[in-house]
């Protein structure tokens, strides 16, 4: 049986990737419901606000679910939010054995959908694969545990350690595969965070161009004194995609009036020496409901967010491509670690080629 559990709840994994970059806050949940053997019916949370993974599966049974097995990612539900408890549906579905993933640590959950399922009879197995499904869900885990976004920080460069040329020239320092990873990312992820000095010299969109419908990243500038051009285009878009302008205290009010009148939102934050608390911006981003943060800024930006420890994941990208010059960008400037001993080093490093590019992405908070 216990292969046969880890069978059935690795495809309810491969299930619950599906709703990726459209559950969140949420997490991602699959579900499989599996009579004599034979798979009746397979569901996975679809949308935030929508059905959760178990009645989505209910709703898709090839025949009665009475006496069957289900196999779900994530203790089922057992309160009212924003869709009816899910252990109510397991229990009038006459399910005889739940295996659960993993516990879900929702304090409105946190254990009581087992006991609940197991006072009406039901079987209950918890803990299979659970480490996958923490990696599969780790913003969810942060999120749910601290209210703060889990922050990804994202760096193209060459072999030699540049993300642009002495004159300040960009495009392209990957190639297609790898930019497409990052629309990807974008589309995962809640929100897309730059500095000012991003917007300034490279005048982005920073919305997510896949060909096929996906939900836009909140964009967020960090300007301490609310600098932004309101020419540019995350200003004439505002309106169309949302945008947040992180500030402290010592701003324009008429030129604040002006970009609240473009759509875009402006969010003041503490001050730390003499500029945006970072810290205190994360909490602001996360009582919004963001529960995920791609930084895609330049190397000032990237440095205050790695010297305050606020950096959870770093994916870098790195091109085949050598273009020297002292003057050039690096991903990371600032004053940087004096000593190589106290250089931080990421964890559970996965490194893949993406085209002609190399991936190298790790962990550095958890």
């Amino acid at each position: 049986m216990e292969t046969e559990d880890r069978i059935f709840i690795n495809r309810a994994i491969e299930l619950a990737d599906r709703g990726r970059g459209w559950v969140n806050p949420n997490p991602l949940v699959g579900a499989v419901i599996v009579k004599e053997g034979r798979i009746i019916a397979e569901g996975w949370h679809e949308r935030y606000g929508g059905l959760h993974a178990e009645r989505n599966a209910f709703a898709k049974c090839t025949e009665d679910p009475a006496g069957a097995t289900l196999y779900v990612t994530l203790e089922p539900c057992c309160h009212y939010g924003k869709t009816p408890p899910c252990t109510e549906a397991v229990i009038e579905h006459r399910i005889a054995r739940v295996v659960i993933g993993m516990q879900d640590p929702n304090p409105l959950v946190a254990g009581r959908g087992i006991r609940l399922l197991e006072e009406a009879g039901i079987e209950v197995v918890c803990g299979v694969e659970e480490e996958k499904i923490r990696e599969q869900n780790r913003i969810f885990l942060k999120y749910i545990a601290t209210r703060r976004p889990w922050v990804v920080m994202k760096m193209a460069m060459t072999l030699d350690g540049k993300i642009a040329t002495a004159t300040g020239n960009s495009q392209w320092v990957t190639g297609p595969e790898a930019r497409l990873r990052v629309q990807e990312m974008r589309r995962d992820l809640m929100a897309v965070l730059v500095g000012k000095g991003t917007v300034k010299a490279d005048d982005p969109l920073l919305n997510c161009r896949l060909p096929q419908e996906c939900r836009q990243p909140v964009r967020v500038v960090v300007d301490s004194r609310m600098e932004i051009d309101p020419a540019c285009q995350l200003v004439k878009t505002a309106l169309q995609y949302p945008l947040i302008i992180a500030h402290t205290a010592r701003v324009d009010e008429e030129k604040s009036a002006l970009l609240k009148a473009h759509g875009a939102e402006t969010l003041l934050c503490k001050m730390q020496q003499d500029r945006v608390d970072l810290e205190d911006l994360l909490v602001r981003l996360g009582e919004k409901g963001i529960d995920s943060v791609l930084l895609e800024g330049g190397g000032e930006l990237n440095e205050a967010f790695i010297r305050h420890h606020l950096v959870d994941e770093v994916w870098a990208f790195i091109a085949p491509k050598i273009i020297g010059g002292k003057n050039a960008k690096t991903p990371v400037e600032g004053e940087g670690f004096l000593r190589m001993s106290d250089a931080l080093e990421l964890r559970e490093v996965v490194t893949e080629a993406v085209g002609k590019d190399i991936l190298i992405r790790g962990k550095l908070n958890v």
